[in-house]
């Protein structure tokens, strides 16, 4: 059994430093096409639009239903020489992992969209029906300011979920720090090692775990608001 090397450990950190910049880049990209999109299927399902609705369902049960790895290929083999292959390779690569992340957490979050929505009072919707507002200042005066705030936690939840997943885009040659880290050791006799990955797991552990805390006080804070 191979010796454990601790210089092997802090030796993968400046890699990972690279990676983390990549990482972070994709995680705030995803979350706002996440959280465009998911705003935007959940107004839509909102207003039940006959076929419309159901095939937007049909979507979206249907990327809730499988594999995020398989999305990242199908974008990047099927669709990317389809609607990008005039595009250089790097801006195909960006375009298809900020897709991938954001159109697969855009259907969890249009579920948390329409669960905010759903709890605003009826009255106040009755309201702005009486008071004759046009549908777009009922949703961005009346509705949308009560729904946000009680989905800020779940959508930080996810925001996190996504941040552990971007080492997926790895399998498309996106340089993360899974990416980083592996390439950085190809060349040596005993590959990326242990040490290496657990650099890598504890940093994504330090940076994840003090977010989900915070997460926790915009959720308690929300709840005392709502309670009051």
């Amino acid at each position: 059994m191979e010796k454990w090397r601790w210089d092997r450990f802090f030796e993968a950190f400046p890699y990972i430093w690279d990676g983390l910049l990549v990482t972070v880049q994709f995680t705030v990209l995803g979350s706002l096409v996440a959280y465009t999109l998911g705003l935007i299927f959940a107004m839509i399902r909102r207003m039940r639009i006959p076929v419309v609705d159901q095939l937007l369902w049909a979507f979206i049960e249907f990327v809730r239903s499988t594999p995020l790895l398989v999305q990242i290929f199908v974008l990047y083999w099927v669709v990317r020489p389809a609607v990008f292959d005039d595009l250089p390779i790097e801006t195909q690569r960006l375009l298809v992992g900020v897709l991938a992340l954001g159109v697969h957490y855009a259907c969890y979050t249009a579920e948390v969209y329409r669960a905010g929505i759903d709890a605003v009072p009826a009255a106040q919707w009755e309201a702005a029906t009486a008071l004759s507002l046009p549908r777009m200042r009922t949703w961005t005066d009346v509705i949308l300011p009560q729904a946000v705030p009680r989905v800020l936690p779940a959508l930080g939840n996810y925001t996190i979920a996504m941040f552990k997943e971007v080492p997926l885009l790895s399998s498309i040659v996106i340089l993360d720090m899974v990416y980083q880290v592996k390439t950085a050791y190809a060349s040596d006799t005993g590959g990326t090692g242990p040490e290496a990955w657990l650099a890598v797991g504890l940093t994504f552990l330090a940076l994840s775990y003090p977010c989900s805390i915070l997460v926790r006080k915009v959720q308690l804070r929300v709840g005392a608001i709502e309670a009051k």
